[in-house]
């Protein structure tokens, strides 16, 4: 009888899709997916490792596991494995370790593991070094493809790994290595065949999305979204994160003239401070980054700009936190995710002097967390009266009446009565935003 696998992710988009991947194999080798709080035979947590938090959050997922059910085979994947090798080896609850470019083949690395264990007393929980390969001197793509959608509207969509710019305090380069391009003709064969299954939206992923191709001849982006672009039954384009330096005229407009890509930019800024961002070794200053926000505005009526800032950063002053205050006022985003440093050991920025206590930091991070609740109130609101075209993707039982609720291209929640529109129906016409709901989540507004 197939074995009951649970599986739990952590960490980014990337994790998302590749876990979705793993699933797929899974089931069909005949494996039945259960949830993770149940009892299974095998669990399998994707791990993350951008933070120290990240890295104690895996292990108490792993050690979850094994409590669960002390007889099931613990699996740990993915990012953690990689930056801390002794611990994971010496972990009594974790039974077999996959590295980064080795989750493709989950199903047999799994199945060589129980192979083992029915013959042995002890098996090496790295197989012998097979489940793992030396990401940071590889220039191999590990070549992962979605047969069907994962979910009921969206599917994420990975086109490259890896990352050499080593920012002063992410780990993630040696997590994951060096970049790596995905063939353009892969990606256009797997949005194609999750298109005829029913998806409406790609979202664009990757480590470092802004880099594909550049391991190759040059940079491919724009040549890739044209393609999908062009793909039938596709009707929305977003892309994940990307550096501020990309944004050129060319691209903005070449963006601009593709009806199919969201007006929805995360432009990774982490500071708004010249000095810090150098103490970050970021590769762009901020006259750089306004730049390119203006070029997308300049094309775009109102584009949806959100961005990442850290607050507390080592050596991060009062009057350099005031320059990055005053630069997020200026750019006016519609969102921001706000982070307080957390020293991460083994990058350059835990060792650096003026380290800020966690009260600083607070303030701070409560400062701009006011201002991007208060940005992004307005953004939403400037909205209201028009019309724009809604994705309809969960349900949601709200005083006795049952709603849809959406995003526009915008990434604008919108929420409706459910007779007025279906799930997963991309609509068209024109939808009115009459007033902000005031029972709905806060971000929502009603139709």
């Amino acid at each position: 009888m197939p074995k009951k696998i649970a599986v739990h992710n952590l960490g980014c988009k990337v994790n998302s899709y590749e876990l979705d991947v793993m699933q797929q194999r899974l089931k069909d080798k005949g494996y039945e997916i259960v949830p993770f709080d149940t009892e299974a035979d095998v669990y399998i947590i994707n791990t993350c490792t951008v933070t120290n938090i990240a890295d104690r959050k895996s292990r108490q997922m792993l050690h979850k596991a094994k409590k669960e059910n002390p007889e099931a085979i613990v699996v740990a994947v993915g990012c953690y494995v990689e930056t801390d090798k002794a611990g994971v080896l010496k972990d009594e609850s974790i039974d077999l370790a996959v590295g980064n470019n080795r989750k493709a083949d989950i199903v047999d690395l799994l199945e060589e593991y129980i192979k083992e264990k029915e013959s042995e007393e002890k098996v090496d929980k790295t197989l012998c070094g097979n489940s793992m390969v030396d990401i940071n001197h590889t220039n191999e793509y590990e070549e992962m493809k979605l047969s069907q959608m994962p979910g009921h509207t969206r599917s994420y969509i990975k086109i490259q790994d890896g990352c050499n710019q080593f920012c002063s305090y992410c780990i993630i380069p040696f997590a994951r290595g060096r970049i790596r391009s995905r063939q353009q003709q892969d990606i256009i064969e797997e949005v194609t065949t999750l298109a005829k299954d029913g998806c409406k939206e790609i979202v664009i992923t990757g480590i470092h999305i802004s880099s594909f191709g550049l391991d190759r001849e040059g940079s491919e982006l724009l040549e890739l979204i044209q393609k999908l672009n062009a793909i039938p039954g596709i009707e929305r384009i977003r892309l994940s994160s990307m550096e501020p330096r990309i944004i050129t005229k060319e691209m903005a407009e070449g963006l601009a003239a593709l009806p199919k890509v969201c007006p929805h930019f995360h432009l990774s800024l982490q500071s708004g401070c010249d000095e810090t961002l150098k103490r970050m070794n970021r590769h762009y200053d901020t006259a750089d980054f306004a730049r390119g926000v203006e070029l997308l505005r300049t094309v775009y009526d109102r584009p949806a700009i959100t961005t990442d800032v850290i607050v507390g950063f080592p050596g991060e002053t009062e009057e350099e936190f005031k320059e990055t205050v005053e630069f997020l006022e200026k750019i006016n985003f519609y969102e921001m995710h706000v982070f307080k440093y957390s020293v991460r050991k083994g990058t350059v920025a835990a060792k650096l002097p003026g380290q800020l206590t966690d009260k600083q930091k607070s303030v701070r991070s409560d400062v701009l967390l006011e201002m991007t609740e208060r940005q992004s109130r307005e953004y939403r609101q400037s909205f209201i009266g028009e019309s724009f075209a809604v994705l309809w993707e969960d349900e949601e039982e709200v005083d006795g009446k049952t709603y849809l609720t959406g995003l526009s291209d915008r990434y604008v929640r919108v929420a409706v009565l459910k007779e007025k529109a279906k799930e997963n129906n991309y609509t068209t016409g024109s939808i009115s935003v009459v007033t902000p709901s005031a029972f709905l989540k806060p971000d929502t507004l009603l139709i």
